[in-house]
């Protein structure tokens, strides 16, 4: 049990039927506001805080101090926002339209962005709706005569466990990949609290649908996956993409492949997403410049460029730097190119390239020369002859031909191929 008591029952002048009525209320504002689902449970975390305690203390939070520094403060909204009885937790869908996955991940000359950052930073934007929907709540308060509420929304900026707590709430199921799962929608959707002090009865969760599937662990690029509903976070993309400050430790460079700034592999393979729908928020849209990138046009930005085009998006929080580092890292698992190389070493000789983005940049030559000298080779050079005897009997052997050394020269891993066939398989619409 927790070492800090619950809150106790206020008094709000409410008989039950009232509560449920105005439960109905809250749920139904939630859906004009933009929200798919609205859910309440209360502040009992307490079965979450071991589990937190020993991912601490196994380090899984890598550079991620602030998971750490308010102590079991994230398991009980109590003590966040003293007077908290209950949790309003909400979801919003942001699948984008033409989402491309495939498309993206099977070309490693183009970068890959999670789709959740494509568009608008959605903090501001769900915190603001979660604002308006307490200030609903008060307004109908007012017309009951019922006194004043106590609320506070949150949007994953701030010491809470949101994912627990949608469980809870009976928005979904941790999934083994560690993220919500909604047997109607699947997982691309975000999550938001209202803490209040109101005593509104509570939804019931709902079981647990992922039975004997493992698609999500087997698939993780870098295995942070490392036993069900476990992530070490210093082994995912997401984590090395975007938390991490410094240096991305050489082990998992060639792991990452084009994916630059997060990674959505563990929900592509997930059967629950084949239902997932295309979010009705048009903020949550890919913008242009994201859509289908190519990787030396974005190594290209200046700061100034990458600050206008990034504006608004989750993606500028990560800055310039670490912006060149993951393209750099990107552009060293791309297939050999000279034009690759030159790209490097300009931008190594620019003044907005720091010691740790020179560093990703001298590694990312050395990936290239060493393909380029193998394309060189005398067994490559044989190869390149016979395709060409062979591309010239007819033009379907020249198909074939060229098919055949773009598999051999592949820079894809197997793991990415299996992604990219689960995809087309299982989500053709966004493939």
């Amino acid at each position: 049990m927790s070492d800090t008591a619950l809150p106790p029952i206020n008094s709000h002048p409410f008989s039950p039927a009232e509560l449920r009525e105005l439960t109905a209320k809250i749920k139904q504002w939630g859906i004009e506001l933009g929200f798919a689902q609205i859910g309440i449970c209360d502040t009992d975390l307490t079965s979450e805080e071991p589990k937190l305690q020993q991912w601490l203390d196994k380090g899984y939070h890598g550079d991620m101090a602030y998971m750490q520094a308010h102590g079991m403060m994230r398991a009980r909204p109590h003590e966040l926002h003293p007077g908290t009885i209950r949790v309003i937790s909400a979801r919003m869908n942001y699948l984008p339209p033409q989402a491309g996955f495939a498309t993206n991940l099977k070309d490693p000359n183009l970068a890959y962005i999670s789709r959740y950052a494509g568009g608008r930073d959605y903090h501001k934007l769900i915190r603001n709706r979660l604002k308006k929907l307490g200030q609903m709540i008060q307004a109908e308060l007012d017309i009951m005569n019922a006194g004043k509420t106590n609320f506070r929304p949150f949007v994953d900026s701030a010491p809470i466990l949101e994912r627990p707590l949608a469980e809870k709430a009976g928005l979904g199921w941790t999934g083994k990949h560690s993220l919500l799962l909604n047997e109607e929608v699947g997982s691309w959707f975000f999550l938001g609290e209202l803490l209040i002090d109101l005593p509104l009865p509570v939804d019931i969760p709902v079981a647990e649908a992922c039975n004997t599937c493992v698609a999500c662990i087997k698939s993780c690029p870098t295995n942070a996956i490392v036993e069900p509903y476990i992530v070490d976070g210093r082994r995912c993309i997401s984590y090395l993409t975007i938390e991490l400050q410094g240096a991305i430790p050489e082990e998992f460079r060639p792991l990452i492949g084009n994916r630059i700034y997060g990674c959505d592999d563990c929900q592509l393979v997930c059967p629950v997403n084949s239902k997932a729908p295309i979010t009705l928020e048009s903020d949550f849209h890919t913008r242009d410049p994201l859509k289908q990138p190519e990787l030396l046009t974005l190594f290209g930005w200046t700061e100034a460029e990458f600050l206008k085009i990034t504006e608004g998006s989750p993606i500028r929080r990560i800055g310039h730097k670490r912006w060149l580092r993951n393209i750099a890292v990107a552009l060293g698992n791309a297939p050999a190119s000279e034009k690759i190389v030159q790209g490097l070493q300009q931008r190594k000789a620019s003044e907005e390239a720091d010691e740790m983005v020179i560093e990703h940049i001298d590694w990312a030559l050395t990936q290239q020369h060493a393909r380029l000298a193998a394309a060189q080779s005398p067994e490559a050079q044989s190869l390149e002859t016979k395709g060409q005897e062979t591309a010239a009997l007819s033009p379907v052997a020249r198909v074939l031909s060229q098919s055949d050394r773009v598999q051999k020269t592949s820079s894809l891993s197997r793991k990415t191929q299996r992604v990219i066939r689960s995809i087309e398989k299982g989500l053709p619409r966004d493939a």
